[in-house]
């Protein structure tokens, strides 16, 4: 619970005239406030593990097709359609409050969605699940400094202390490349992995802070699930493109009748649930964004690496030297840095005293 009231402490600090026009729209009740920030942090708890683990399972056992990889992290969107309707209220029909800017905005986000999507793929392709979750914690840096142009976020000692560990991790991880790569990976594919993922991290990045300043024209958490349902939908359009292009429909036949060394049956199910699960990791991000700031949402996204790095190590084996094994502990030490500064600044304005500076 902790978490929670210091997301409210900074979402009601940094973002005051957003919170009021929350508040006047059902979610004045601080209550149902901290159940939904908490349900979308589990949804971006289990839908980021689980959606890495599905995505490396899906290569590992004979899958190929990294358009297919990108097209399954977008194609779950009709499932959030139901979500639409039950947070919507009888004043208000889904998807009656966009206009042609917010709409186009939402469409041009999903398409820069489907290419970070296509980079993930090509990342997961090559590198071991553990490397590409620390790789991806380099995200951080851009969304700081993208965040404080964009959106004018306060770059504190907080945050900033969190950024400089994380990237420390990313760094170290780079330079003991060769410790990690997979048996019989050149070391030119290996690089590309690495390079695709420092890309999908940039543009993940720019992503936080871009819906953050659209969010600003949202009034209602009902809003934010319809715009990312348009946004994916985008993004599956580009993906379902891509896939018609590259042979992906008549690939993934291919690979459900022998292709995938498990059968046709664990292939199914194992798109099938990729698709679920992405569709949680998305949605639990962009709800954290609404509910909190992008910079808080890219922290607690990335406090999540230490757990795929572990799930990557007991599923798959991952090799988990020291580099890999300190790069962990800084991307702990950066998020509870994070934490316990929050947790002091909401210290302070319970009790009056004006917040030191840098803090």
């Amino acid at each position: 619970m902790a978490l929670v009231d210091e997301s409210i402490q900074l979402s009601l600090s940094s973002s005051p005239h957003t919170f009021n026009h929350r508040k006047q729209n059902a979610q004045t009740d601080t209550k149902h406030y901290k159940v939904l920030l908490i349900v979308n942090y589990v949804f971006q708890l289990v839908g980021s593990v689980s959606s890495s683990l599905l995505s490396k399972f899906y290569f590992v056992h004979g899958g190929s097709s990294r358009w297919v990889a990108t097209w399954v992290q977008c194609a779950g969107f009709p499932l959030l359609i139901p979500a639409v309707y039950a947070f919507s209220s009888s004043e208000r029909r889904p998807f009656t409050g966009f206009n042609l800017r917010i709409f186009s905005l939402s469409v041009v986000i999903g398409l820069m969605l489907g290419v970070n999507n296509l980079l993930i793929s090509w990342g997961t392709s090559y590198l071991p699940v553990s490397t590409c979750s620390l790789v991806l914690a380099s995200q951080l840096v851009f969304v700081l400094f993208l965040s404080a142009i964009i959106v004018r976020q306060k770059i504190t000692f907080a945050n900033l202390n969190c950024v400089v560990l994380l990237t420390l991790a990313a760094v170290l991880l780079a330079l003991d490349s060769s410790s990690d790569k997979p048996v019989g990976l050149t070391k030119a594919k290996y690089f590309v992995g690495f390079f695709c993922t420092i890309g999908a991290a940039l543009l993940f990045a720019l992503y936080l802070p871009l819906v953050e300043k659209l969010y600003r024209n949202v009034h209602c958490y009902a809003m934010v699930v319809e715009m990312q349902v348009v946004m994916e939908a985008a993004a599956t359009v580009l993906a379902t493109v891509g896939m018609a292009i590259d042979g992906g429909f008549s690939g993934m036949k291919k690979e459900s009748q022998g292709g995938f060394d498990l059968g046709s049956k664990a292939y199914a199910i194992t798109v099938a649930v990729n698709v679920v699960t992405w569709q949680l990791c998305f949605m639990g991000t962009a709800g954290m964004v609404f509910l909190t700031t992008s910079v808080t949402s890219g922290i607690c996204s990335t406090a999540l690496m230490a757990f795929n790095v572990i799930a990557g190590v007991m599923a798959y084996g991952d090799h988990m030297g020291g580099s890999k094994a300190v790069s962990t502990v800084l991307c702990v030490w950066g998020f509870s840095s994070y934490v316990y500064g929050m947790y002091v600044k909401t210290k302070r304005v319970t009790k009056g005293v004006p917040p030191a500076i840098g803090t």
